[in-house]
């Protein structure tokens, strides 16, 4: 296990540190870039725009920057945000409890009802139920993210009034019955497309397992099908649905950026559009650098439970 961790956390790094690469360039290669906010002050000078891109570093060569930049986020300092002057870590810090919240409140609805949905068509496989909810979630992954919640705040928050059309929390209140009521729109927004992709991966995945030998086994033996169902079948269903969580979570990420955006959710999403739209590239760098490594870390962490769940898989 220990040669695992080891073999798992040199890749990486070395991962990490080719999205760090990519995302760099990629930045400091755009059109435009952080003096472009200045250039477009009126009355400023080509001699104080020189001035102010020297004191912020930005006349040294691209590999030279890079270099300092990557050797600071080493040592804990993952620079200065360029449109308030506040720590980078402290400005993703104050964003990432709205979007933990809010990918945990979708990715919780999204696997329950997404695997119960799909354990009950592949159980009642060709049956009305089934025909409908495969149609459901052609139509679910089918339509963007925004759509679903441009039409949510049109009919729950316009015409109907229920809930409010954005924000994380009533300014003057932020009771936890208001913090709720903002969480209900965004989460089911988010969770829906999700709900359709789980229920049409689990629905595959129990039918690998009605199939096998020993679920007839255990039918040959008498077992009530309520113990067949579950002990046997959703257990040994649920096992490559946690290597799936991992790899979903980039994608929950994404649509997470866009529902945060439609909702004015003030999570890594929005701040990651903002960031850009100001050429903030410190903390566009940093929210890049944060996204990759919950990535890594999810993946690492639902490998680590399938190999605990089951004692087939060797991790080495």
């Amino acid at each position: 296990m220990l040669r695992y961790l080891l073999s798992r956390f040199g890749q990486s790094l070395i991962l990490l540190l080719i999205v760090s690469f990519i995302g760099f360039a990629v930045l400091t290669l755009a059109p435009g870039g952080p003096l472009s906010q200045f250039a477009l002050s009126p009355g400023m000078t080509q001699e104080q725009i020189d001035k102010i891109a020297a004191q912020m570093g930005l006349d040294r060569p691209v590999v030279v920057q890079y270099f300092d930049w990557i050797t600071h986020l080493v040592m804990g300092d993952w620079g200065t945000s360029y449109r308030d002057g506040q720590s980078v870590l402290h400005v993703i810090g104050s964003h990432l409890f709205a979007t933990l919240l809010l990918m945990g409140t979708a990715t919780t609805l999204s696997v329950s009802l997404g695997s119960s949905i799909g354990i009950f068509s592949a159980l009642r496989r060709g049956s009305t139920f089934d025909y409908t909810m495969t149609v459901l979630a052609m139509v679910a992954l089918s339509i963007p993210t925004f759509w679903f919640g441009l039409i949510a705040i049109y009919l729950f928050s316009l015409n109907l009034g229920w809930l409010p059309a954005g924000n994380m929390y009533t300014v003057g209140d932020g009771s936890v019955l208001d913090y709720l009521r903002h969480l209900i729109l965004p989460a089911a927004v988010l969770a829906l497309v999700d709900v359709a992709i789980w229920s049409r991966y689990m629905r595959t995945s129990t039918l690998n397992v009605i199939n096998q030998d020993f679920i007839r086994t255990a039918k040959a033996k008498g077992l009530p099908r309520r113990r067949v169902v579950m002990k046997h079948i959703v257990g040994n269903s649920l096992v490559p649905m946690i290597t799936l969580a991992g790899l979903q979570l980039p994608m929950v990420l994404g649509g997470a950026l866009v529902t945060e955006t439609v909702f004015t959710w003030p999570g890594m999403g929005r701040l990651f559009l903002d960031s850009l739209g100001y050429s903030d590239y410190p903390v566009v760098m940093g929210l890049l650098m944060a996204s990759a490594m919950l990535v890594l870390v999810g993946n690492l962490a639902a490998d680590l439970i399938v190999a605990l769940i089951d004692p087939r898989i060797r991790l080495e």
